[in-house]
């Protein structure tokens, strides 16, 4: 205050009057230093994002991130300054090159101030030892053969009862939310894996304590690395917000059934049984029940929003198009009435339909940064300095018209040749290498065979039993919209169906 009072006695002015521009004097000083010492100011993108992060940060926290990014690509190119620290890469060499196997572009520290748990999991690791040695412990549980072995009959029937559930719903009141319900399914599918017994959501019709408590547990944790000031809500003594910024406790509490039923050893009870038994026997990525507490929730957060906002968009693409549902329809009624995941998988359109939901709808479309090893590196004919902060997003990989031909038009037989008029050669070299709805690399998803498993099931169920859907009135273009809280999701978050 000493300065305060000397400028005070020199101008005249009050210090509440001061103050506010000292403050203002002091933000725009920063400015100037951050934009003059901007390490990234050579390279393409809006002159403000060589001094600010704020209008980043404003894409985030109004769900517009991804679209804000493709924006920015689509008027600066493949290589975009986004903040002045971070850079937006949408060109295909630097992107193989960022995520290959073996990459010195490691997780940037994002992640970890994502976490909201008490120890680091798969999906927060950063060190490439660590993250290898967990992963090739839950990788053998969620292996196709393994899930094809010991989980396909729980996943079947409760797609099964799911789609039934939709189709009670809509001959009972006229209109069935598939969004609600294909969220159901997911969060029972995945805490059935995790947990090893059902949470009942899909008989009950709606979401547990538990699965709402996690959902806005999550929602905190990425409202907190975005803005941490507002971790001050905490303080708030509303359920909502000790709910959103700390509900870890009443989370980690639950999750003891999952280290109950995993130690029980009377039979594999969950998934983490075996990875116990494994981790013992390879005598490597020790998993302790704290560990199996953090693991069992995130698959849940990871497994859930996922295939169940995917299911939605797919669900809402074939209900536009009249002749394709017919052909779905006509596809799935080949199947014998004792269907498996095999039978499932050699149908070609359907599995075309869900690759192609994946490309324009995939859930997680958002930006996977990385942090640009020491020394710097040259990407799509730029230079970007070490320590900086790159990331690419599905969503502009996706929609790359060098890649994927009219690429913004829902074409599920752009993957099956010569079929309804598609080109006769396969997918392109660079199609397939753009093409990432479950990440990419070793850092893949490790849960990508669970959720394949789950989309066919409810796809042949939903379009085999419930021939005749159509969208209702009240699912609209404006409330299908993107919404993008990392994950995308409908705007009007539902999507009512009918028979016609």
């Amino acid at each position: 205050m000493a300065i305060l009072d000397i400028i005070q006695k020199a101008t005249g002015v009050s210090a509440l009057v001061l103050l506010p521009l000292v403050a203002v004097g002091y933000a725009l000083l920063k400015l100037l230093y951050t934009g003059l010492t901007c390490h990234t100011k050579h390279l393409p993108g809006p002159w403000y994002a060589r001094f600010t992060h704020l209008r980043l940060k404003r894409a985030v926290v109004t769900g517009r991130r991804s679209f804000y990014i493709h924006d920015l690509h689509q008027k600066y190119g493949p290589i975009v300054r986004i903040s002045p620290t971070e850079v937006a890469v949408a060109d295909l060499s630097a992107f193989k090159e960022i995520h290959r196997i073996g990459t010195k572009y490691l997780k940037s520290t994002w992640y970890e101030d994502l976490a909201n748990f008490p120890k680091k999991g798969i999906f927060t690791m950063r060190d490439p030892k660590e993250y290898g040695a967990r992963r090739k412990l839950l990788a053998a549980s969620f292996s196709k053969t393994y899930l094809m072995t010991h989980w396909e009959s729980e996943v079947r029937s409760k797609a099964h009862l799911c789609v039934s559930k939709i189709k009670d719903d809509a001959i009972r009141k006229g209109t069935a939310d598939v969004y609600n319900w294909w969220m159901l399914l997911a969060s029972d599918v995945t805490a059935h894996l995790s947990f090893g017994e059902s949470f009942g959501m899909l008989e009950a019709g709606k979401a547990n304590q538990f699965m709402r408590v996690l959902k806005k547990l999550t929602i905190g944790a990425g409202i907190m690395v975005e803005l941490p000031f507002l971790r001050l809500l905490g303080y708030i003594p509303t359920p909502t917000m000790q709910e959103m910024f700390n509900g870890n406790e009443y989370i980690l509490k639950g999750a003891d059934r999952a280290v109950e039923l995993a130690r029980s050893r009377s039979g594999e009870q969950n998934i983490f049984a075996k990875v116990i038994e494994d981790s013992e026997k390879e005598g490597e990525g020790h998993i302790d029940d704290m560990d199996v507490r953090v693991e069992a929730s995130n698959i849940i957060i990871a497994g859930t929003d996922t295939t169940g906002c995917t299911l939605t968009y797919l669900t809402w693409a074939v209900l536009q198009r009249p002749e394709l549902q017919k052909a779905l329809e006509k596809e799935v009624a080949t199947l014998p009435e004792d269907f498996v995941e095999k039978d499932v998988m050699e149908l070609p359109l359907l599995n075309a339909i869900v690759e192609e939901t994946h490309r324009l709808y995939g859930a997680a479309p958002s930006s996977l940064p990385r942090v640009v090893p020491k020394g710097g590196s040259h990407l799509g004919g730029h230079y970007i300095p070490g320590d900086t902060t790159v990331s690419t997003q599905a969503f502009t990989f996706h929609r790359d018209e060098n890649v994927w031909s009219d690429p913004l038009t829902f074409n599920p037989y752009r993957w099956l040749p010569g079929q309804d008029g598609s080109p006769a050669e396969a997918l392109s070299e660079d199609a397939k290498a753009a093409f990432h709805p479950f990440g990419v690399g070793s850092r893949s998803c490790v849960g990508i065979h669970l959720a394949r498993m789950e989309m066919r099931y409810a796809v042949a169920f939903l379009f085999r039993e419930c021939k005749g859907l159509k969208l209702s009135k009240s699912t609209t273009p404006e409330t299908m919209e993107f919404e993008n809280f990392f994950l995308i999701t409908p705007k009007g978050h539902h999507c009512h169906v009918e028979f016609a």
